[in-house]
């Protein structure tokens, strides 16, 4: 039963005794030292006094307390009057009651505990092992050993009273806890999460302690390194460290006056800081930047202008306005440079060049051609897609990674201030949240700010003056008004056919026969065929997909000469045929052939040199071998076995076969290109009226149909129009590939022909072509692009061609043999281009200002 006792309490601020714990407690504040007081005094005889230890945690008592007795009283080791007192048993707190002194007196009743369990013994053994694990890290052995020598379950649970990683509220759990089982299950789990505390620690201690390890012996090693470097040094006279070695080559480097100061203001912060400091790292990668830019490196122009222009010759077929321009550029240095003469400000004679045409005219490879031409180094630098400014201008040294801009590199990279820098695909820049690239081009492109360009990453003032940049582009427009201000623009509008001629005979085709490991006595295309693959097969401004072709022609003459090779001597032969001896292996196939005694003047390309083939005597191969011998020569009508049959064959008579349909120009990314529209009315049974307008049109294309039916329906008595029927019947405006958007006002005119042919019944004249802005009161305005029209014109075989006589000017640029193929009429009203585009009738011509035609 248990036993009732009537005791004062001591209680204890923030802390917790535990029965079998032994603790020193001190007796200065009032409370404990008339609690120890009363307890003395009710003790009788010889009895140790008695209290009853409660913690008082946040103002708050337990229901349980410990029962303590006071084995002794003295002085604590800071002068304090103290007492040492042991747990003895848990005791639960009943009411309070009156005792002698001063002191809180209370009954409490001895706890008794439950009997151990299997389970309690078990729990016991996983904490023992838990609590050794945690004493070993600490280092306490002796701790250790006193706790493998404690069996009960009960008194194990309550040694942890000592552990210092419990809290209070903790203790406060153990000690309310009558059954052992429930406090040890609660001391497994605690000594589990702190032996892992324990472990974590260890580690990250292991870590610290071996990278202080590491770094001081990096220490010590960079040290002796140093003084090894300064004895070594001493004996040869090189720098004796990395910043002496950084000093030593700013003052051998032939740097601007600004520039070395720069440079030496960082090698000091070099030799001031640490080297284990991530800024020295900084530092040295710009030094090293900066001391690898040529400040002072400049290549010498070749004056020789015939020289110039003949590589300019050499490497591109037409393109003269560009070739003129260079060629200006190389005279007036040459009369500067003799004179002796400089530009004032620090600029010097750089210029800006914008290259603006479809693709495959040759825009990229023009700028090497003017670097061999002119003897400079040559860097190229991509612009498509770029959308950082800082590419341009380079990232400020407080970022991370942060590099010089483009243009510096390619500067570095040409090794010379004075390169050709080609900006490739200006046209295609973006823009986003990181800035405006093109924005950051104004200062590069400026002649008069480029002699003091900045870079954020160098922060030092870089001559551009004299940096020739040719810029490329396949639409002008895209690029942004104040950019191109800045740039002097050449419009490669594309090539003639003979010019397409030249290019293939001269450049593309030599080139090709090299890469498919062909030779020219081997394999030659006539100019017919070559002809043929630049209008029929391709049609393009350029001659990338001519270049294509004729790759694929010698591909395919490569594959037949392959699989007809002769047999090894030792292997079969894989046919039954046999070629006559001394004659070459052939094969059947597509592959046509000539004759070995082919003539130079038969167009072949190459025409001269053409040897007589081995056993040309001989008698010929039969069989399927028969038909290919070396040379091969591919001819007009050879080609469809090779690529097929042509892809663009001429249909502006079988489009125009029908009232109602016109041939426009109109200017694409490609180059020029023929574009037909397309009109037609309603039944009038059908109930359908109004204008339909079809072919994924734009505003002004759309405006430019309203203008030119609105035009018609107002002088349709005038020239002989039934335009009263448009009341009844609706009007469907369409242009072909409705997948492609278009837009422009240059369709006026040929929209009007459409509609007035369909109204008047008669047909648009099949070799007939026009561009043009229509107005209100049948005013043709002039349009842009003329050049690329009348390019794509003379390509689609058109004969004539009309245009705005306000255009006239433009003629200039155009080709003469283009010109001469086409008859160009210049109008300048509606109905000179009715009458010269519509086919005639019996009825008298319109009436009107005659047609003006122009002279080839």
């Amino acid at each position: 039963m248990s036993e009732t006792l009537t005791l004062p309490v001591l209680p204890l601020d923030d802390s917790v005794v535990l029965p079998t714990m032994v603790v020193p407690l001190d007796t200065s504040d009032p409370e404990a030292r008339a609690s120890i007081e009363a307890a003395r005094a009710a003790a009788a005889g010889d009895a140790k006094p008695q209290v009853l230890l409660v913690p008082r945690i946040g103002g708050r008592y337990p229901a349980v307390g410990t029962l303590g007795v006071v084995e002794e009283e003295g002085r604590l080791p800071n002068g304090k009057p103290g007492a040492v007192v042991r747990g003895v048993s848990r005791v639960t707190i009943g009411a309070g009651t009156v005792g002698p002194g001063a002191a809180l007196w209370v009954h409490g009743t001895i706890a008794a505990e439950p009997p151990a369990t299997p389970r309690a013994a078990e729990l016991a053994r996983e904490y023992r092992g838990l609590a050794a694990a945690i004493l070993q890290k600490r280092g306490a052995w002796q701790v250790v050993d006193v706790l493998s020598r404690i069996t009960d379950p009960s008194a194990l649970a309550d040694s942890a009273g000592y552990a210092s990683y419990l809290s209070v509220e903790q203790r406060a759990e153990l000690l309310e806890a009558i059954d052992p089982e429930t406090r040890l299950e609660r001391l497994t789990g605690w000594a589990r999460d702190h032996l892992a505390e324990l472990d974590v620690a260890e580690t990250i201690g292991n870590d610290v302690r071996e990278g202080m390890e590491k770094q001081q012996r990096e220490f010590l090693l960079r040290q002796q390194l140093a003084a090894i470097r300064k004895e070594l040094a001493a004996l040869d006279g090189t720098p004796a460290s990395e910043q002496d070695d950084y000093r030593a080559r700013i003052e051998a480097a032939d740097l601007p006056e600004q520039v070395r100061e720069a440079a030496l203001r960082e090698a000091a912060k070099l030799e001031r800081g640490s080297d284990n400091s991530p800024e020295a790292g900084w530092i040295r990668t710009w030094l090293d930047t900066v001391l690898d830019v040529p400040w002072n490196v400049r290549t010498d122009d070749a004056y020789d202008i015939a020289g110039a222009r003949a590589v300019l010759d050499a490497d591109h077929a037409g393109l003269d306005e560009v070739k003129d321009r260079i060629i200006e550029y190389l005279a007036v240095r040459q009369r500067l440079a003799a004179k002796g003469l400089t530009l004032p400000g620090g600029r010097r004679s750089g210029a800006v060049l914008a290259l603006a045409g479809p693709p495959g005219v040759g825009k990229t490879s023009l700028g090497e051609s003017v670097a061999r031409a002119m003897d400079r180094k040559f860097a190229r630098v991509a612009l498509g897609g770029v959308r950082d400014e800082a590419e341009i201008r380079g990232h400020r040294r407080t970022y991370v990674g942060a590099l010089p801009g483009r243009i510096v590199r390619a500067i570095r990279e040409a090794g010379s201030m004075n390169p050709v820098i080609l900006l490739d695909e200006v046209d295609k820049l973006g823009a986003d949240y990181r800035g405006d690239p093109t924005a950051a081009l104004l200062e590069v492109l400026d002649p008069a700010q480029n002699h003091t360009f900045r870079d954020h990453y160098l922060e030092v003032e870089l001559d551009l003056s004299d940096v020739l940049f040719i810029a490329t582009a396949n639409v002008a427009d895209a690029i942004p008004e104040p950019l191109l201000d800045r740039m002097e623009l050449i419009r490669l509008d594309g090539y003639t056919e003979d010019e397409k001629l030249t290019i293939a005979r001269d450049h593309l085709l030599p080139r090709q026969l090299t890469r498919a490991g062909l030779e020219p006595t081997e394999v030659a295309i006539t100019d017919d065929a070559l002809r043929r693959l630049a209008a029929e097969y391709t049609r393009e401004a350029g001659v990338r997909s001519l270049e294509r072709s004729i790759a694929r022609i010698l591909r395919k003459i490569a594959a037949n000469l392959a699989q007809h090779q002769p047999s090894a001597p030792d292997s079969p032969a894989p046919s039954s045929v046999t070629p006559a001896e001394g004659s070459s292996p052939v094969t059947s196939g597509p592959v046509p052939v000539t004759s070995p005694d082919a003539q130079p003047g038969d167009g072949v390309v190459p025409a001269q040199g053409v040897a007589q083939p081995a056993g040309a005597g001989s008698e010929p191969p039969t069989g399927p071998a028969a038909g290919l011998d070396l040379p091969i020569t591919v001819d007009h009508d050879d080609l469809t076995s090779y690529l097929g049959h042509p892809r663009h064959t001429p249909e502006s008579a079988e489009r125009t076969a029908v009232p109602g349909v016109a041939a426009g120009l109109a200017v694409t990314g490609a180059g020029g290109d023929l574009l037909f529209i397309e009109a037609s009315l309603a039944d009038p049974a059908s109930g359908s009226t109004g204008v339909t307008l079809t072919g994924q049109l734009g505003d002004v294309m759309k405006e430019s149909a309203q203008i030119a039916l609105s035009y018609l329906r107002s002088n349709g008595p005038a020239l002989g129009l039934p335009v009263s029927e448009l009341a009844e019947r609706g009007v469907h405006l369409h242009v072909p590939a409705g997948a492609v958007p278009k837009d422009g006002p240059s369709a006026g005119i040929t929209m009007t022909t459409a509609l007035a042919s369909l109204l008047s019944g008669r047909l648009v004249r099949a070799d007939v072509a026009m561009t043009g802005e229509v107005s209100l009161t049948g005013r043709v305005l002039p349009i842009g692009g003329l050049k690329q029209k009348l390019l794509a014109a003379h390509r689609a075989g058109l004969k004539t061609v009309l245009i705005p006589a306000r255009n006239q000017p433009d003629l200039d640029e155009v080709p003469e043999k283009v010109r001469s193929a086409l008859d160009v009429h210049l109008v300048s009203d509606v109905r000179e281009v009715l009458e010269l585009a519509l086919e005639p009738t019996e009825a008298p011509a319109l009436a009107g200002p005659g047609p003006t035609a122009l002279a080839a």
